[in-house]
C-alpha cells in the first residue's frame, strides 16, 4: 500500500519515463560517441548484426568519462533462436535485480534495442523498462480490476529505483517460488517474469521441518536467537536444529530445492532465479536448469552463454546459445599446457629432494651397533664433501670473474694475484680438514 498522506500515483504517472531522455543521454548518442572516440584511437567501431566485435574496454572508460557517474554496461549480442538477441553483461558492482529482469524481457523479445548498441547505461536501462511497463498497460478491463491494477503499479514504482541496487526479498523453506509478501515481489507480478528460490527443507527431517516451520528467513533467525535465549530445553534444541540448518545450507540451494525447482519451472520458461542475495536469468531445456552468464569477463566469449545448474556447489558446465557444452579453444594447446605444468612440478620436486638429500645425511641408511670412530670417518667424509664442492663453487665463480675482467690488463693482473691469495688459504684449509676427525 501507499504510504499514508500520499496520493496514489495513477498510471498516467509513469510518462516520465518517457522523458528520461531529456536527463539522460539516448542510446544513439551514448554509442556514437564510444564509436568516434574508438575510431580517433584506432579501435573498433560497431559493425552491422552478424559480424560485430565485443566492445573493449577502451568503449567502456570513454564512456564513463563523456556520461561520469553513471554506470555504463557492455551488450554481448548472442545467437538466441536463430535471431541475433542482446544480453546485458555484468561488473562488479552491477545492478543485478534489473540486469535479471531486463535479459528476460530481452531474451522473450519483448524489449528490443538497435542492433548496433554495444553499451548502455542503467538510465537507459530503466527508460526501456518504464516504456515496456506502459506499453503492456491492460487495455479493456473492469473498473475493479483498474483499480487494482493502477494499485500495484503505484507500489512498484515507489520500489522501482531499487532495481538498480537490490531488492529486499525474503524467502520461505516450504515451496520454490515462497515468499514472504513485499513491495519488491510486485515488481515480478507486473512484469509477468516467475521468481523462484532453491533454498528448501527437506520434508523427510522431521526435526528440521519442525525447528523451521512456515518462518521466512528474517523470522527464522529471530527465531534462534529467541531460542538461544530461553529456558525451555526443547526450544534451545530446537533453535540448535534451526541454526545447523542454516549452517548446512549456506549456499541457499539444497538438493531438495534442485529436484523441486527442475519440477517446477517449465519447458523453455524464462524466469529469475534468487540466491545469495543475487538474481540470474534462468531457463529450462530438455528438462534441464540452465543460468544466464552475464559476467562482463566472458564478454568475448561467444560460445559460453549458459551455465548449467545440476548441483549446490555451483560448478556448472558452460554451454552456448544451443544449450551444446563448450568446447576448448584448442585442446591441444590445453593439453600440451597442462603437460608442462605436470613437468615442472616433477623437475621442481626432484630438485629439492636432491637439494635436502644433499644437505641432510641418511640416517636410516647407517648400520646399527655401527662403532662411534666408523660413524666419526662418516661424518666426516660428509663434511669434507660439502666443503669440496663450497670450494669447487667459489672457484668457478672466481674464474667467471677472471674472464669478465680479462678486457682489462691491469685488472686481469690484479684479479690473479687475488686468486692466489685466496686459494692459497683455502689449501690449507682443507689440508687442515683432512688431518682431523670429530670426536664423540
Amino acid at each position: 500500500p501507499s504510504p499514508p498522506g500520499e496520493e496514489s500515483c495513477s498510471l498516467d504517472s509513469l510518462e516520465s519515463f518517457s522523458n528520461l531522455h531529456s536527463c539522460c543521454p539516448s542510446s544513439s548518442e551514448l554509442n556514437s560517441d564510444a564509436e568516434e572516440a574508438a575510431a580517433s584511437a584506432g579501435g573498433p567501431v560497431s559493425q552491422p548484426e552478424g559480424d560485430r566485435p565485443a566492445a573493449g574496454s577502451q568503449l567502456l572508460s570513454v564512456s564513463k568519462e563523456r556520461f561520469p557517474g553513471q554506470s555504463v554496461y557492455h551488450i554481448k549480442w548472442v545467437r538466441w533462436k536463430e535471431e541475433n538477441t542482446p544480453v546485458i553483461t555484468q561488473n562488479e558492482n552491477g545492478p543485478c535485480p534489473l540486469l535479471a529482469i531486463m535479459n528476460v524481457l530481452l531474451l522473450a523479445w519483448k524489449i528490443k534495442l538497435p542492433p548496433m548498441m554495444e553499451i548502455i547505461t542503467a538510465e537507459q536501462l530503466m527508460e526501456y523498462l518504464g516504456d515496456y511497463i506502459l506499453d503492456a498497460k491492460p487495455k479493456e478491463i473492469s473498473e475493479i480490476q483498474r483499480v487494482n491494477y493502477e494499485q500495484n503499479m503505484s507500489d512498484a514504482m515507489a520500489i522501482l529505483h531499487k532495481l538498480q541496487t537490490g531488492l529486499d526479498v525474503n524467502v520461505k523453506f516450504t515451496g520454490v517460488r515462497v515468499f514472504e509478501y513485499t513491495p519488491e515481489c510486485i515488481v515480478f507480478d507486473l512484469l509477468d517474469i516467475p521468481l523462484y528460490h532453491g533454498w528448501l527443507v527437506d520434508p523427510q527431517v522431521a526435526d528440521i521441518v519442525k525447528a523451521v516451520g512456515n518462518c521466512s528467513y528474517n523470522q527464522l533467525v529471530e527465531k534462534i536467537i529467541s531460542c538461544k535465549q530461553s529456558d525451555n530445553s526443547e526450544l534451545v534444541s530446537e533453535g540448535f536444529v534451526a541454526e545447523q540448518f542454516l549452517n548446512n545450507t549456506a549456499t541457499q540451494l539444497t538438493y531438495h530445492g534442485l529436484c523441486e525447482l527442475t519440477s517446477a519451472v517449465q519447458e523453455g520458461e524464462l524466469c529469475v532465479f534468487f540466491r545469495n542475495n543475487h538474481f540470474s536469468t534462468m531457463t529450462k531445456y530438455k528438462g534441464q536448469l540452465y543460468l544466464l552468464v552475464t559476467d562482463q569477463g566472458f564478454l568475448t566469449e561467444e560460445k559460453v552463454v549458459w551455465e548449467s545448474l545440476h548441483n549446490v556447489d555451483g560448478d556448472g558446465n558452460f554451454c552456448d546459445s544451443e544449450f551444446h557444452l563448450r568446447p576448448p579453444s584448442d585442446p591441444e594447446t590445453v593439453y600440451r599446457g597442462q603437460q608442462d605444468q605436470i613437468d615442472q612440478d616433477y623437475l621442481m620436486a626432484l630438485s629439492l629432494q636432491q637439494e635436502q638429500q644433499n644437505q641432510e645425511i641418511n640416517w636410516e641408511q647407517i648400520p646399527e651397533g655401527i662403532s662411534d670412530l666408523e660413524l666419526a670417518k662418516k661424518l666426516q667424509e660428509e663434511e669434507d664433501r660439502r666443503a669440496s664442492q663450497y670450494y669447487q663453487e667459489q672457484e668457478q665463480a672466481a674464474a667467471q670473474v677472471q674472464v669478465q675482467g680479462a678486457a682489462s690488463p691491469a685488472s686481469g693482473r690484479q684479479s690473479g694475484s687475488n686468486e692466489r691469495k685466496r686459494k692459497e688459504p683455502r689449501e690449507k684449509e682443507r689440508e687442515k680438514e683432512k688431518n682431523s676427525c670429530v670426536l664423540l
